[in-house]
C-alpha cells in the first residue's frame, strides 16, 4: 500500500507544473503571495512568476530553483521535490543554461557605504584616551618625564593616523586585519548564497539560516561570492568586522571576499559589483 501511495504522489507531481503545485499549496493554505513574500523575503513578482512559469521574468537558473524550494516550505511542499521537480522542467524548456542579464541591473548606491565620520570618531576617542593616559601619568613623573613621553606619544599618533586614513578597520588593539586572515560570513536572518572561486568552482552554495557561519578557504584561487541579501551576512576577518557587502533587496555578484579582496575594497571605500533585484 506504501508504493501504492508513493506512485500516486510521484504521479500527482508529474502531472502538474512546479509553479501549479505551489499556487494549489497556498491556495489551500489561504495565503496570499504578499503573504508569502513577506514571509520568505522574494519580491511578489518573482512569486507569481514562478507559479506562471515565466522563468524569462526570473534573475537566473539558480535563483529560480532557490525562490521555488523557499516557496514550498512556506506552504508546506517538499523543498527537494520542488526543486527537483523545476530542474527538469527548466531543462525541458531550454533553460538549463540561462543566466541573469547583467544590463537589467542598476549600480549600487554609494550611500550604502559606510561614512568616515565613523574614523573620525575613533580618532577622537584615541585621543581622549591619550590625553587621560598622560594626565596619569602627570601624578606619578616628574615635569621633564611628562614632557618627554608626551613628545613621544604624539610623534607615534601622528604616524599612525596618517598611514591608516580608513581607522574604522582598526581593533580596540590598533592593529590592521592580514591580507591572509581568516574570513568568516555569519548569517544574521536567513539568507541564501553561493561561494565560488576564480574558475567559477562551487565552494559553497546553500541558504544559511541566522546564526550559521561559514568560514571561506584560505588557499581557495579569489573566492567570489553571489547573493540577494548581502544585508543578512556579518563579514568578519580574523574576528574582526568590516563593512558591509551590500544592501538590502540587491543583488551582489562577482564580489571578492578573501581576506586581500575585502580589505582592498575598504580602502578604496568604493561600492561593490551589485546588482540591482528591482
Amino acid at each position: 500500500m506504501a508504493d501504492e501511495t508513493n506512485d500516486g504522489e510521484n504521479i500527482e507531481l508529474t502531472l502538474h507544473s512546479t509553479g501549479a503545485l505551489l499556487r494549489e499549496a497556498r491556495e489551500q493554505k489561504k495565503m496570499s503571495l504578499e503573504e508569502i513574500a513577506k514571509k520568505t523575503r522574494i519580491p511578489q513578482r518573482h512569486l507569481a512568476s514562478l507559479e506562471i512559469g515565466d522563468f524569462e521574468a526570473l534573475p537566473g537558473r539558480t535563483y529560480a530553483i532557490g525562490f521555488a524550494k523557499s516557496f514550498a516550505r512556506a506552504v508546506g511542499l517538499s523543498d527537494a521535490s520542488i526543486g527537483s521537480q523545476l530542474r527538469e522542467e527548466m531543462d525541458e524548456q531550454g533553460h538549463g543554461s540561462y543566466q541573469p542579464e547583467l544590463s537589467e541591473y542598476d549600480p549600487a548606491d554609494p550611500s550604502s557605504i559606510p561614512p568616515r565620520y565613523l574614523a573620525w570618531t575613533a580618532a577622537g576617542i584615541g585621543a581622549l584616551v591619550l590625553v587621560g593616559y598622560l594626565v596619569w601619568r602627570t601624578l606619578i613623573l616628574n615635569p621633564g618625564e611628562v614632557t618627554q613621553i608626551a613628545e613621544q606619544e604624539s610623534a607615534t599618533e601622528v604616524v599612525s593616523t596618517a598611514g591608516n586614513p580608513d581607522s574604522q578597520n582598526l581593533d580596540a588593539s590598533g592593529t590592521t586585519p592580514s591580507s591572509q586572515g581568516t574570513v568568516i560570513l555569519t548569517a544574521t536572518q536567513n539568507v541564501w548564497l553561493k561561494i565560488y572561486d576564480a574558475e567559477g568552482k562551487r565552494l559553497f552554495e546553500n541558504e544559511m539560516a541566522a546564526g550559521e557561519t561559514f568560514t571561506v578557504p584560505a588557499d581557495a584561487d579569489n573566492p567570489q561570492i553571489l547573493t540577494g541579501r548581502p544585508d543578512a551576512l556579518t563579514v568578519t576577518i580574523d574576528g574582526q568586522v568590516v563593512p558591509q557587502l551590500g544592501t538590502a533587496e540587491r543583488t551582489i555578484k562577482d564580489v571578492g571576499v578573501s581576506a586581500a579582496a575585502l580589505l582592498a575594497r575598504t580602502e578604496a571605500s568604493g561600492p561593490a559589483a551589485v546588482l540591482s533585484t528591482d
